[in-house]
């Protein structure tokens, strides 16, 4: 078992919603330091208000997609340990579709540039259930055929393909994990790009209504984002994962009506919604086979999703974010 105390530790995208998740827990964890590197197109300060309280937090507002400045942070704090985090988030995809698809796939070249040179020792390199497509059977296992159908998915699906062609081929220290629809605190509320569940509570809360695309049946695995960042420390932690592909979910799908009736119940909102139509592309529908991670990692989520919801929802209401 490999132990993550001591090591000096790079999370890119460190201040965005799971990395700045990952960021604490690391330093909970008695790492020797985090480096936070993030270019805060999603990423905000005050996701890692806490960690930069923290002498062995260090913070590098830079494009991870860059080889040269990678490199110099790198050997300048003296990592060890990369966890990649960074991406753009899937509604990107439409609106700026090309780069939506090539940020995922420069950064995972970058990273694995680095790691062929001998600059750090590990990869924990983060996809995306998205990678899948909709589901050809239920539950979906490491072995599902990969079908995008965003320009974010193709990405991800892209550098999963470069990272786990270099892992067998070099024999390089890398594992993949594959997380499912991550929820939590932090997550964000604003613009275009805002999640479901912030956005939906803000809407109630300002006298709108809430939103469904579609009939509302599609259907997606929701996992705690704590829970996530747990699977990630064990996939370092346990030298089984190297070389594998490993799904993170909850093992349940959900679908969208009732994520947003739990968000109604919570906000006491008892009106109409609003109906749009099905969004291009839309995924129909997720579901995490997680027995690879039991087995491996010895992993399974300890937070349901009912009180996983409403700490979730009182987070954002205690943080005046709804």
């Amino acid at each position: 078992m490999a132990q993550i105390e001591g090591k000096n530790v790079l999370v890119t995208g460190g201040a965005g919603f799971i990395g700045s998740h990952l960021c604490d827990a690391l330093l909970a964890n008695g790492v020797g330091k985090v480096v936070c590197v993030d270019n805060f197109f999603l990423g905000k300060m005050e996701n890692i208000a806490e960690a930069m309280t923290n002498d062995n937090f260090v913070l590098y507002r830079d494009d991870c997609r860059q080889f040269g400045v990678m490199q110099s942070i790198i050997e300048r704090e003296e990592i060890e340990v990369v966890f990649n985090m960074a991406t753009i988030a899937l509604n990107y995809s439409f609106f700026n579709p090309f780069d939506a698809y090539l940020v995922n796939v420069q950064i995972a070249n970058t990273l694995l540039e680095l790691l062929k040179v001998g600059a750090y020792k590990t990869l924990i390199h983060t996809s995306s259930s998205e990678a899948y497509g909709t589901a050809q059977y239920s539950p979906m296992d490491e072995n599902h055929p990969t079908d995008p159908t965003t320009p974010y998915a193709a990405g991800k699906a892209a550098a999963d393909l470069m990272v786990h062609s270099f892992s067998k081929v070099l024999d390089l220290d890398i594992s993949i994990i594959r997380p499912f629809n991550n929820y939590g605190p932090r997550q964000n509320a604003e613009g275009p790009l805002a999640a479901i569940i912030p956005v939906t509570a803000k809407r109630i809360k300002h006298g709108g209504r809430p939103v469904i695309h579609g009939d509302g049946e599609q259907t997606r695995d929701f996992i705690y984002v704590k829970d996530t960042v747990r699977g990630l420390l064990l996939a370092y932690e346990k030298k089984e994962a190297r070389g594998k592909i490993i799904n993170l979910g909850s093992g349940k799908g959900m679908t969208m009506n009732h994520l947003l009736q739990g968000i109604c119940d919570y906000m006491g909102y008892k009106g109409k919604w609003d109906h749009l139509p099905e969004r291009t592309s839309d995924v129909r529908n997720l579901c995490a086979d997680i027995r690879l991670a039991e087995k491996i990692l010895g992993f399974e989520p300890k937070m349901c999703f009912d009180r996983g919801i409403k700490e979730t929802l009182d987070w954002y209401k205690n943080n005046s974010v709804i």
